[in-house]
C-alpha cells in the first residue's frame, strides 16, 4: 500500500515542501530511502523501526521504500523521522490516508517514540502558511517558535503515540499560541548597559554616532582600556528590533541551532564575537549544503572582531562582500545560496604588537617597522569599509574611582532611534536604510557643504594626507552627526568632529 505524508526541508534559510512517499509491498524485509538523503536521513530507518515498535505498533516485515520528493534536491537532518513513521502506519493500514491529508509533519524520533526538537521550525511554519495547509505538527519544544506564524495551526506533539491518536481523532490537541508582545517584553532585556562604563566619553560619543548611522567602527587602544567592554554594549543602544527583523534573525539562529530552547523569538540584537582563529567558512558560512556563518548570525546586530590584526588575512578579505552587499552568496555544485548579513561591524585592536604605542604611562618596545607591519595586516579595501577609527586611551585613576553612573543605554537609544527615523524618511524609496549605505549620488544630494565646511575639509585632506575614500566617509559621518542634532545642513563643527574619527587614515599617525 502507498502513503503520502506532507513534510518540509530547509534550503538556506527557507523551507520547501517535501512529499514523504512510503510504499509497503511483499518481498524480502528491507527498508530503503531514496530521494538524495544524507547520512542522517538514511539512518532514520533504525530510529523509525524502534520508535514504532516501542510505541506498541507492529512494524511490517515487508519491503519498505521511502521516497523524499522532489528527488533532485539533497535532504539532510533527522526531521523526516516522524513523517516516515506515520507514513508506515498509514501504508500498513493503522491510519487512513484521509486522516493525514492536509497536514505537515516534522520531527526527530527517539528510540522510545519521543519526538525531539529540530532546526528551522520557523522557516517551515512560514512555508506551511504559504501552502495553506490544514495544520503543522512539530515537536513540543519547537511549538512556540513555529506558532509565531499565526496563519497556520501549529500542534505540539510529544511522541509518536500522541501523534497517531491526534491524527486518528481519539485525542484532541489545541493549536499552540504565542503572545508576541509578551515575548518581546520578556526577552528584550540586555544584561549589560552603558551606565556601567566609566569615562571614555569620546569613545561613547563615537559609538553613538556609529549606531545612529549604521557605520562600522574600529577601536584602537592599549590593553585594558575598555575596548571590548564598550563594544559589548553596542547592541543595547541600537534601535529595538521590529517584528520583521526579529523573525528573520530568529530563522537564521534556528537553522544554525543557536536559538534557546522553547524560545519563540529573538527579541534583542545579535552580538557575535568569533575568535581570531575562525576559518573563512566559519565566518561567512559553508559546508556541502551551505549553513550560515558568523556574519549571518550577526544579521540585524553586531559582529565584533577583537584583536583584528590577529585574524587570518584571507578570513578578513571575505568580509568585503557582506560589508558591501549586506548578504553572503555561497556557491556549490548542487546549489547557490544567499544568506542575509546586514550587520554593523565593530573591531578592536592594539596600536602596536606590544599594545602601548599610544599609552603615555607605558613605554612601547616595538620598532617603527614592527608597528607598520602590524598595521599592514589590515588591508586598505577592508579599512575602506570602516567609517570610524576611534582611539581609546587608558583610563586614569580619577575616572576609575568615580562612583557616578554614566548615561544609561535607554537614553542613548532614544536619540539614536530618532536619528534613524529621519534617515528612513529621507531614504524612502531609495533602497537604503541608513547613512552608511549612501553612494556617491546620495552624497551629492544629501551632503552639500557650505564654503566654511569646504575650506575645513580641504585643509584636513591636505594636512593629514587623507584619501578620496576618507572624504566620502567623513561626509557620511557628518551627515549622521547632523541627524543626531536634527539639523538638515552640515555645519563646520560636524565636519570637524567627523575628521577626528579618521585616525588610521592620517599619514602622521601611520609614520
Amino acid at each position: 500500500m502507498l502513503a503520502n505524508i506532507g513534510s518540509a526541508a530547509l534550503l538556506g534559510i527557507d523551507a520547501y515542501a517535501v512529499e514523504t512517499e512510503v510504499d509497503i509491498c511483499p518481498g524480502l524485509p528491507t527498508f530503503q530511502t531514496v530521494g538524495l538523503p544524507d547520512a542522517a536521513v538514511k539512518e532514520s530507518k533504525d530510529r523509525v523501526k524502534s520508535a514504532i515498535t516501542n510505541s506498541q505498533f507492529s512494524f511490517p516485515i515487508q519491503r519498505i521504500t521511502v521516497n523524499l520528493a522532489p528527488a533532485d534536491t539533497k535532504k539532510e537532518g533527522p526531521s523526516f523521522d516522524l513523517p516516515m513513521a506515520i507514513g508506515i502506519l498509514v501504508a500498513s493500514g493503522n491510519l487512513s490516508a484521509a486522516q493525514v491529508e492536509g497536514f505537515w509533519l516534522v520531527g526527530e524520533l527517539a528510540l522510545d517514540g519521543k519526538i525531539r526538537p529540530i532546526r528551522g521550525a520557523l522557516s517551515i511554519a512560514l512555508a506551511a502558511r504559504d501552502h495553506k495547509i490544514k495544520g503543522l505538527l512539530v515537536p513540543a519544544e519547537n511549538a512556540k517558535e513555529a506558532a509565531v506564524v499565526q496563519d497556520v495551526p501549529v500542534y505540539a506533539v510529544k511522541n509518536l503515540r500522541e501523534t497517531f491518536e491526534f491524527l486518528n481523532g481519539t485525542k484532541t490537541l489545541k493549536p499552540a499560541q504565542v503572545d508576541i508582545e509578551e515575548e518581546f517584553r520578556q526577552h528584550s532585556i540586555y544584561k549589560v548597559d552603558f551606565s556601567d562604563v566609566k569615562g571614555q566619553e569620546n569613545a561613547k560619543r563615537a559609538l553613538e554616532i556609529g549606531a545612529a548611522g549604521g557605520h562600522n567602527i574600529l577601536l584602537v587602544g592599549p590593553p585594558g582600556s575598555g575596548k571590548s567592554m564598550l563594544t559589548k554594549r553596542l547592541p543595547t543602544i541600537l534601535p529595538s528590533l521590529s517584528l520583521e527583523e526579529a523573525i528573520q534573525t530568529t530563522r537564521i539562529h534556528s537553522i544554525a541551532g543557536t536559538l534557546a530552547k522553547r524560545r519563540a523569538l529573538m527579541a534583542t540584537r545579535a552580538f557575535r564575537s568569533p575568535h581570531h582563529t575562525v576559518s573563512d567558512a566559519g565566518l561567512i558560512g559553508g559546508g556541502t549544503i551551505p549553513k550560515p556563518g558568523e556574519v549571518s548570525l550577526a544579521h540585524n546586530g553586531v559582529l565584533f572582531l577583537d584583536e583584528l590584526p590577529e585574524f587570518n588575512k584571507n578570513v578578513l578579505e571575505v568580509l568585503r562582500q557582506p560589508l558591501e552587499d549586506g548578504q553572503v552568496t555561497i556557491s556549490r555544485v548542487q546549489s547557490t545560496l544567499s544568506f542575509p548579513a546586514q550587520f554593523m561591524m565593530a573591531a578592536a585592536m592594539n596600536p602596536c604588537p606590544c599594545g602601548y604605542y599610544t599609552d603615555p604611562s607605558r613605554e612601547c618596545t616595538c620598532s617603527p617597522s614592527q608597528i607598520q607591519k602590524y598595521l599592514g595586516r589590515i588591508s586598505g579595501p577592508l579599512l575602506d569599509r570602516i567609517d570610524l577609527h576611534i582611539e581609546v586611551p587608558a583610563l586614569k585613576w580619577k575616572e576609575l574611582s568615580d562612583t557616578t553612573l554614566s548615561e544609561p543605554s535607554s537614553a542613548i537609544r532614544e536619540r539614536i532611534s530618532q536619528a534613524r527615523a529621519l534617515q528612513q524618511k529621507r531614504f524612502e524609496g531609495e533602497g537604503i536604510h541608513c547613512n552608511a549605505q549612501m553612494n556617491t549620488s546620495h552624497l551629492r544630494k544629501y551632503c552639500g557643504l557650505d564654503e566654511p565646511s569646504q575650506t575645513l575639509l580641504k585643509t584636513a585632506m591636505e594636512r593629514f594626507g587623507l584619501s578620496a575614500r576618507a572624504y566620502d566617509r567623513i561626509l557620511k559621518v557628518a551627515r549622521t552627526i547632523a541627524d543626531l542634532d536634527h539639523e538638515e545642513n552640515l555645519k563646520p563643527s560636524y565636519i570637524a568632529e567627523a575628521i577626528q574619527y579618521r585616525n588610521l587614515d592620517r599619514s602622521v599617525w601611520r609614520s
